[in-house]
C-alpha cells in the first residue's frame, strides 16, 4: 500500500471510530444528502460529456480546412477558448471526485462529521456544499494569508 493510501486509510479509520462515538445523521437525512449528491454528480457528468464534445468539435474545426477565418488573432482566440474549456473540464472532473468521495463517506458512516471539530456539519451547509468535510466554524478559523499568497 502506498504511503498516501495508508495515510488516507488511517484518517478514514479514525473518522469512522470518532463518528461511532458522536451523534450521526439519521438514515433519512443521509438518504436526503445522497440524493443531492447524486443529482449534482449526474449534472457534473453531463457537463463533462458536453465539454468533451465541444472540445472534440473545436479540434475538428481547427484541424480541418474551412472557410472560417485564418487570421492569426482568430486562431489565438480559438486556442484560448479551448484552453479555458480544458481548465473547466479539469475542474469539473475534480468536483466529480469530491462528490464520489462524499458518497464513500456516506457508505463508511462518517458523512457530515467535521474532520476538524468532530461535530456534525450544519444541514444547510451540507445541502449547499454536499462534499464538504468541515463545518463553517472550522472554515472560518482557517488561516488565509492577507496578501492571498502573492509576493510583494
Amino acid at each position: 500500500m502506498l504511503k498516501t493510501e495508508s495515510t488516507f486509510k488511517s484518517v478514514s479509520d479514525e473518522l469512522v471510530s470518532f463518528a461511532e462515538n458522536q451523534q450521526k445523521w439519521s438514515d433519512q437525512d443521509l438518504a436526503h444528502f445522497q440524493r443531492i449528491i447524486l443529482e449534482k454528480l449526474a449534472a457534473a457528468e453531463s457537463d463533462v460529456s458536453a465539454m468533451q464534445r465541444q472540445l472534440e468539435n473545436s479540434r475538428e474545426m481547427a484541424s480541418g480546412d474551412s472557410a472560417y477565418s485564418f487570421h492569426m488573432a482568430d486562431a489565438g482566440t480559438d486556442a484560448m477558448e479551448r484552453e479555458k474549456k480544458y481548465l473547466m473540464l479539469a475542474r469539473q472532473k475534480k468536483h466529480i471526485g469530491y462528490l464520489r468521495r462524499a458518497l464513500d463517506r456516506i457508505e463508511q458512516g462518517v458523512y457530515g462529521i467535521c474532520k476538524v471539530t468532530g461535530q456534525k456539519i450544519q444541514k444547510e451547509r451540507l445541502e449547499a456544499v454536499p462534499h464538504t468535510q468541515i463545518s463553517i466554524e472550522a472554515k472560518r478559523k482557517q488561516v488565509v494569508p492577507k496578501n492571498n499568497g502573492r509576493r510583494h
